[in-house]
């Protein structure tokens, strides 16, 4: 069944007082800007890698899902202050192309939580934190775009919050493998994030 949830003031979705709560999830799958309007400097080199990314993402959310464990969609609200998340997901199905397509391989269900955020990173003036406390989320696991700045960024805030980190190279997708590699190399040395593909993760659905 899916939780109630109520707009929480500040970009994203909040549990709804008085209503069910959320069932607890140690291990929960971020999936930064992976919704996205691909309307940016970049976007071109960025598309193809995104959807490769995106198909292997939606796998392992649906692994997620079987296993009983939380998906949250962090996802850029793209200077869009007057949007909610529903909203960016239909504006992003009419815009076509690669933007379509992302939708099509990994469109929120009912059960899956969102928050917006206003800058690079998951856990900057967002309620990420205060959502991942009350679900008791120990470990995250990080993917989407771009690897070398949303989602490096995001995963560099859970590290000092004292999260475990996995960033599975085939969910993550920048504007060129070598990029890619770079970031993911830097997230493997500094901040002990596991980067194995995710059928090779450890305690990963």
């Amino acid at each position: 069944m899916a939780t109630k949830t109520k707009t929480n003031g500040r970009g994203g979705a909040a549990p709804a007082a008085n209503n069910e709560a959320l069932a607890p999830s140690r291990r929960v799958l971020l999936m930064v800007d992976f919704i996205n309007p691909m309307q940016f400097a970049g976007a071109e080199e960025l598309a193809p890698w995104a959807l490769e990314a995106a198909r292997a993402t939606a796998a392992l959310k649906k692994r997620f899902h079987a296993a009983g464990e939380r998906v949250i969609y962090v996802n850029d609200n793209f200077g869009q202050w007057r949007s909610d998340f529903r909203t960016l997901v239909a504006h992003c199905r009419r815009q076509g192309g690669s933007a379509a397509a992302l939708v099509r391989q990994l469109a929120p269900g009912g059960d899956d939580l969102m928050v917006l955020k206003p800058r690079h990173s998951g856990f900057h003036a967002t309620p990420l934190e205060l959502l991942l406390e009350q679900l008791g989320a120990r470990t995250l696991v990080v993917t989407g775009l771009a690897t070398d700045y949303c989602v490096m960024c995001t995963a560099m805030d859970a590290f000092v919050r004292g999260y475990r980190l996995s960033v599975p190279s085939d969910c993550t997708a920048a504007e060129s493998p070598e990029k890619r590699d770079q970031a993911l190399a830097w997230m493997r040395q500094a901040l002990k994030a596991d980067t194995r593909t995710s059928d090779k993760q450890r305690g990963v659905p």
